[in-house]
């Protein structure tokens, strides 16, 4: 519940600023709103309009409506709020790296205590929240879980503060991607290292992907100025040329060992996307279905739509749904891949953290994550507002 109350609390405050001082208050406290977080506020707005015309389509009543467009501002709508409140609120992006760091070691200090309550014996949940009554996606949302057992091994999973474990690992990539930038030693080492413990005790495949392609990306393109980077890379490439095919065939055996390590998962996720994607065609191409769907016994009844946020997009809201994300993803990468190579921190962590959404993208539903990942869409308009500053005339 604190993400969407924490992204309309703020906005609020943000629209009362507006509306409270006079013309000439107003223009120095509150700077114009980047094109970049325009971008996002009406794809999302958009996303609203795919999710209203979906509903009149598949006759789903007003009640349904209503409940659907309340989902919609307490999800899609978070991803152009939170933009636009780091793009007009003044915040520092360091105040967010210091803010990570404290989490970051809350985090590795529950670590060891999360992982040695199965041995203890306690509980896997101590309590589920009443807040639960007010509605959700579900009680897992509203529950304090020490831990989880993974069926097929018996192993310990840990989710942290997120609703199941793979969500863990995505929250860890984003503190890893603030931590990087940590210009002091001991919070950037402590940082890296809790990350690491989240990604690799949520135990998620998806999560270890993002943490082995993501950081170096993001160091990559921020080093790009650098004729070492340039040079390194030729000599790199030169050296790697001869070794291509062995290469390719370690990714492929890389790729098939993540795989087998939840088979059934990943049958379920692969299954769930063909009807999906079946579906769309055949039902609802343009707008969507308006709602998720229950799944066959095939499935284990999983929604048809979840575990991927395109397939999602495309059977609940339809090809105007995906291209309501799909074009703010895309100019959010190029913008922020432009700061990141003038080496600002901001852009870097910003650049960090479209590549984490767009890679959690093929695994999870962004929509049901963003109240998790507040403080990298705040970065993201910080980074907006710096663009946009360098982009205004001098003098």
């Amino acid at each position: 519940m604190l993400g969407p109350v924490l992204g309309v609390g703020l906005t609020g405050l943000l629209f009362a600023r507006l509306y409270l001082a006079d013309g000439e208050v107003a223009m120095r406290a509150v700077p114009s709103v980047p094109s970049g977080v325009w971008v996002w506020i009406l794809g999302m707005l958009v996303m609203l309009l795919a999710l209203e015309v979906g509903h009149m389509n598949q006759d789903l009543g007003l009640g349904q409506t209503i409940k659907s467009t309340i989902g919609w501002a307490k999800g899609w709508a978070l991803l152009a709020l939170f933009p636009l409140i780091g793009a007009c609120m003044y915040i520092r992006i360091e105040t967010l790296i210091r803010a990570a760091g404290w989490v970051a070691l809350g985090t590795l200090f529950l670590t060891p205590i999360f992982l040695a309550a199965p041995m203890a014996g306690l509980p896997e949940v101590l309590f589920v929240s009443p807040l639960k009554l007010v509605g959700g996606p579900g009680p897992e949302f509203f529950a304090v879980q020490l831990y989880s057992i993974e069926p097929t091994d018996g192993s310990t999973r840990l989710r942290y503060f997120t609703p199941w474990s793979p969500a863990a690992g995505m929250i860890g990539n984003m503190y890893l991607i603030f931590a990087l930038s940590d210009k002091r030693k001991f919070w950037k080492w402590m940082g890296i290292i809790s990350a690491l413990a989240m990604i690799l005790t949520s135990k998620s495949r998806l999560a270890l992907a993002a943490a082995m392609f993501i950081w170096p990306v993001v160091i990559a393109v921020g080093e790009a100025k650098r004729p070492l980077m340039w040079f390194l890379a030729t000599i790199g490439l030169l050296t790697l040329t001869p070794m291509a095919q062995a290469i390719l065939d370690w990714i492929d055996a890389t790729l098939n060992s993540v795989k087998s390590m939840r088979a059934d998962s990943t049958r379920v996720r692969e299954m769930l996307g063909e009807i999906a994607m079946e579906r769309w065609w055949t039902e609802a191409p343009i707008w969507g279905h308006g709602v998720v769907e229950r799944g066959p016994h095939a499935v284990e009844f999983m929604p048809i739509g979840s575990h991927h946020t395109w397939y999602g997009l495309l059977f609940v809201k339809g090809a105007v749904g995906a291209i309501a994300l799909a074009i703010p993803l895309a100019w959010s990468l190029i913008e922020f891949a432009l700061l990141a190579v003038t080496r600002s921190k901001a852009g870097r962590i910003a650049f960090g953290m479209v590549l984490l959404m767009a890679f959690y993208s093929i695994g999870e539903n962004l929509e049901i994550l963003a109240y998790l990942i507040w403080p990298g869409l705040i970065a993201m308009g910080i980074a907006a507002r710096e663009l946009q500053k360098m982009g205004e005339p001098k003098g």
